[in-house]
C-alpha cells in the first residue's frame, strides 16, 4: 500500500499487538488451536435479559468460561480465536520452508523465520548487532549534525524515532503521490502518558523512566549514568509529547494537511539539516510536501537548541535498544516485557516465540507468505460468495442513503456516486509484490530486521510522483481484520477474515449477515463516517454535503459522540478513576458499527424474501431476526485486562465489544422488535442515535 498513514486507518477492530513474546524456544511444537463455531448457543447467558444487557445475554457464558490465556490481554471469541487458527496454520508453513524449502521463495521466507527463532544465536550475539548504531550516535559532536544521524541510522535501519517521513496521497488531489511528515518519538502509548497529571499516570512515568534506567544498566552503562540517561530520555519525550497533536484532533484531516515548500518547511526546523537527512533515506527530489503537524517541528527545533548533545545521544540509544527490545538476549527481553506487557498491559506471560516469529516473517514478506497461505486455505468459493455478499450490502447501503430522512436530494445524488465508486479488494492482491532485492541471511535476524525495514522503505518511497496503484494492498492475506481507505476509496477484506465465524458455507443466512455482513457494511459505512464523508467519490478531501446537511450530519454524530462518551471502559477502584471512553475518539469506529448493523439486516431481509423465509422463520428456537443479531453480538465477546482496557481507551479509536454491542442494537429499533422489548428499557430506548 502505498499511503503513509499519520492516522489510524479506518479498519473494523485491532489486533493484540499489545502483547509481548517470550524468546524462549518451545521445546514442544504448537498444537491446532480450537475453531470458533459461527453461532454458539452455549455462549448465551439466559439469565440475563437482552432488552437490559444484550451483550450479557448473548455473551455472558463465553465470557464467564474463557478467561484471558496468560500470554494475551484481550481475548476474544471471534478475532482471537480465528487468529491463533489463521498464526497455526501461518507457523506450519513457514516452519516447513525453514526445515525443507521446495522453492525460492520457501528458502527466503523460511531463512526468515528459522533467523528469529534461532535464540541461541540471539544470546551469543548479544548486543553486537547493535554497534554499528552505537558507534553513529556516540560519534554525534553537535546537535546540528541530528539530520545526519537519523539518515544515516534509517539508511541501514536502525531506529530514528524523531518523526515519520514517507510517501502519501495528496488528500486533495488522490492521483498524486507526495511526500509526507509527521510527529512521532515517543516510547509510551500516547501523549497523555506524558502529560495528564494525575496519580495513575505519574506512578507510570516513574516506572517508566526506572525501566530505562534498567535497560541501560544492561547495556553496560553504571547505574549513576544510567539513570542520568534515563532522565534525559524522559526529558525529551515528554517534550515532545507536549508538542503532539492527540489522536483525536488527528481524526479531522484538516488538521493534518498542510502543504509547505522545502525552504518553508526547513524554516520550521532551522536547525535540522533536511536536505542531508533526505539525501541519505535515498528519496528522489521533490520541491513540496504534506507537514502534518507542523507546531510538532516547531517544537523539534526549540529543543534541538535547548538539549545538549549527550541528552540526544541518550535519546537515541535508547530507542535503538527498545526497539530491538524484544529480539536481544533474556536479560533484555525479561525487563522489556516486566514494564511494556506486565505493567502497561496486564500480560501474565510472555507469548510463545513461534507467534512472535510467524508474525514477524509475515509483516516482513507477507505477500510471500501470503501467497502459498491463501493456495492452501481460501478457495475460489469463498471469494465469490464474498462477490455477492458485497453486491447485497451495496444495494441495502444505496436504499438506505434514498430513505435518509435528513439529508436532501442533492447531498443523496452525491454520496450515492461515491458509493458506486467504492473499489472491493477480496482475499488478496491481484499482484504479488516481489521481494527479490530483500537479502535474508538465516544467521542474522536483526539484520534481517535492519534490511527489511530499508527495503519497505524503499519501496514507499519509490512511489513518490508516480501514478496511483489501486490494487495494492495494506494488510496481508492471513490478517484476521478489514479496512477502508478513504483516499483510495477501496474496502479491503483480507483472506483472514473470511472463514467461521465471520463467514460460513454451512450456516444460515441470518448468522453469516450478522457476522460478515455487518463487517462488509461497517467498512462501507466508513466511506460515510465523520472523516470518510470528508472525501469524495475519487478519494479527494472535498465537502460535497451541502451546509444544511453537513450541519443536519454533525448533529447526528453529536448525538454519538455523547452516547459512547458515557460508557466505561474500565472501573474506579482505589486511588484510580474509572475510565470513560472517548466519543469523538471512537467515533468513526461507532458510526460504522451502527450503519454497518442497519445495512447489513436490509440485506438479510431482501436475502430471505429472495429464498421465499421471512424474518420470522426459526431456528433452534430463534427467529432469523434473533440469530442476527446474536450472530452479530458473539463477534464481540471478549475478556480484557484492565490495564490495556485503559490503555485501549485512550490509543484505540474502536469500542470494547461490551459497547460495540449494545450501543449499536440501543439505536437499531428492529433489535427491540425483534426481542420483544418493550418501548423505553435500555436496549430499546425513546431516543436513540442515527447517521446512516
Amino acid at each position: 500500500m502505498n499511503r503513509f498513514h499519520f492516522a489510524p486507518m479506518l479498519i473494523l477492530a485491532v489486533g493484540t499487538a499489545l502483547a509481548q513474546t517470550s524468546p524462549a524456544t518451545d521445546a514442544q511444537k504448537p498444537a491446532p488451536p480450537a475453531i470458533s463455531k459461527s453461532f454458539d448457543l452455549t455462549a448465551i447467558d439466559k439469565t440475563a435479559d437482552p432488552c437490559t444487557d444484550f451483550y450479557q445475554y448473548a455473551c455472558g457464558n463465553w465470557v464467564k468460561n474463557n478467561p484471558i490465556p496468560g500470554d494475551q490481554v484481550r481475548w476474544a471469541r471471534s478475532f482471537s480465536l480465528l487468529a491463533e487458527r489463521n498464526r497455526y496454520l501461518l507457523w506450519q508453513e513457514l516452519d516447513a520452508a525453514a526445515n525443507n524449502p521446495t522453492s525460492p521463495l520457501e528458502t527466503q521466507y523460511g531463512n526468515y523465520f528459522a533467523a528469529c527463532m534461532n535464540t541461541g544465536l540471539i544470546e551469543t550475539k548479544g548486543l553486537k548487532p547493535l554497534e554499528p548504531a552505537f558507534k553513529r550516535i556516540d560519534a554525534l559532536k553537535n546537535t546540528h549534525r541530528l539530520g545526519t544521524l537519523m539518515g544515516e541510522l534509517e539508511a541501514e535501519g536502525s531506529a530514528a524515532p524523531l518523526f515519520n517521513f514517507g510517501v502519501e496521497q495528496d488528500d486533495k488531489d488522490s492521483s498524486k503521490q507526495i511526500a509526507a511528515i509527521g510527529q512521532s518519538g515517543l516510547s509510551l502509548p500516547d501523549r497523555d502518558y506524558y502529560i495528564v497529571d494525575n496519580a495513575h499516570f505519574k506512578e507510570i512515568r516513574q516506572q517508566y523512566v526506572e525501566h530505562v534506567t534498567k535497560m541501560f544498566t544492561l547495556a553496560g552503562d553504571a547505574p549513576e549514568k544510567a539513570a542520568k540517561e534515563a532522565a534525559a530520555v524522559m526529558e525529551i519525550e515528554t517534550a515532545l509529547a507536549k508538542a503532539s497533536t492527540s489522536r483525536t484532533d488527528l481524526r479531522d484531516p484538516a488538521n493534518r494537511y498542510h502543504i509547505y515548500t522545502v525552504a518553508d518547511f526547513q524554516k520550521l526546523t532551522p536547525d535540522f539539516d533536511y536536505s542531508v537527512y533526505f539525501k541519505d533515506v535515498k528519496v528522489r527530489s521533490f520541491d513540496t510536501l504534506n507537514v502534518a503537524t507542523p507546531d510538532f517541528f516547531k517544537a523539534v527545533n526549540e529543543l534541538i537548541v535547548k538539549e545538549p548533545v549527550d541528552a540526544w545521544k541518550s535519546y537515541f540509544r535508547w530507542h535503538t535498544i527498545h526497539n530491538a527490545a524484544t529480539n536481544l538476549p533474556q536479560a533484555f527481553f525479561d525487563e522489556n516485557f516486566a514494564f511494556f506487557g506486565k505493567t502497561l498491559a496486564g500480560q501474565k506471560e510472555p507469548t510463545p516465540r513461534w507467534k512472535q516469529c510467524t508474525r514477524m516473517t509475515d509483516s516482513a514478506l507477507g505477500e510471500a507468505v501470503g501467497q502459498d497461505w491463501v493456495k492452501k486455505n481460501f478457495p475460489p468459493a469463498a471469494k465469490a460468495s464474498m462477490d455477492q455478499l458485497v453486491a447485497a450490502l451495496e444495494k441495502s447501503l444505496g436504499d438506505d442513503i434514498k430513505t435518509l430522512p435528513w439529508m436532501t436530494d442533492a447531498t443523496k445524488k452525491a454520496a450515492e456516486e461515491k458509493l458506486d465508486l467504492i473499489r472491493n479488494k477480496i482475499g488478496y492482491p491481484e499482484k504479488w509484490r516481489d521481494y527479490s532485492a530483500l537479502k535474508v541471511e538465516r544467521g542474522d535476524l536483526i539484520g534481517n530486521l535492519g534490511r527489511s525495514a530499508v527495503f519497505e522503505r524503499n519501496w514507499n518511497l519509490d512511489h513518490l510522483g508516480k501514478p496511483v496503484d489501486e490494487k495494492e494492498w495494506g494488510m496481508t492475506p492471513p490478517t484476521v481484520n478489514a479496512y477502508y481507505d478513504p483516499s483510495f476509496n477501496d474496502i479491503n477484506f483480507p483472506a483472514g477474515i473470511l472463514q467461521p465465524p465471520f463467514f460460513d458455507f454451512t450456516i444460515d443466512p441470518a448468522v453469516n449477515f450478522g457476522g460478515i455482513g455487518v463487517v462488509i457494511g461497517h467498512e462501507m459505512t466508513h466511506g460515510f463516517d465523520d472523516e470518510g464523508s470528508q472525501y469524495d467519490g475519487k478519494g479527494n478531501l472535498r465537502e460535497w454535503q451541502t451546509p444544511e446537511d453537513r450541519k443536519a450530519f454533525t448533529e447526528r454524530t453529536d448525538c454519538e459522540v455523547a452516547e459512547y462518551g458515557s460508557f466505561e471502559a474500565a472501573p474506579a477502584h482505589d486511588d484510580v478513576a474509572a475510565q470513560k471512553l472517548n466519543g469523538k475518539l471512537t467515533l468513526g469506529e461507532n458510526t460504522a458499527d451502527n450503519g454497518g448493523l442497519r445495512i447489513a439486516y436490509m440485506a438479510l431481509l431482501d436475502t430471505l424474501a429472495a429464498q421465499g423465509k421471512t424474518i420470522d422463520d426459526k431456528i433452534d428456537g430463534y427467529t432469523e431476526a434473533q440469530r442476527y443479531f446474536l450472530g452479530f453480538a458473539q463477534v464481540w465477546c471478549q475478556n480484557q485486562t484492565e490495564q490495556a482496557a485503559r490503555q485501549a481507551a485512550l490509543v484505540d479509536p474502536h469500542s470494547p465489544g461490551r459497547w460495540r454491542v449494545n450501543g449499536t442494537v440501543q439505536n437499531f429499533d428492529q433489535f427491540g422488535k425483534a426481542f420483544g422489548c418493550t418501548k423505553g428499557q435500555p436496549m430499546y430506548p425513546v431516543n436513540s442515535c442515527r447517521v446512516w
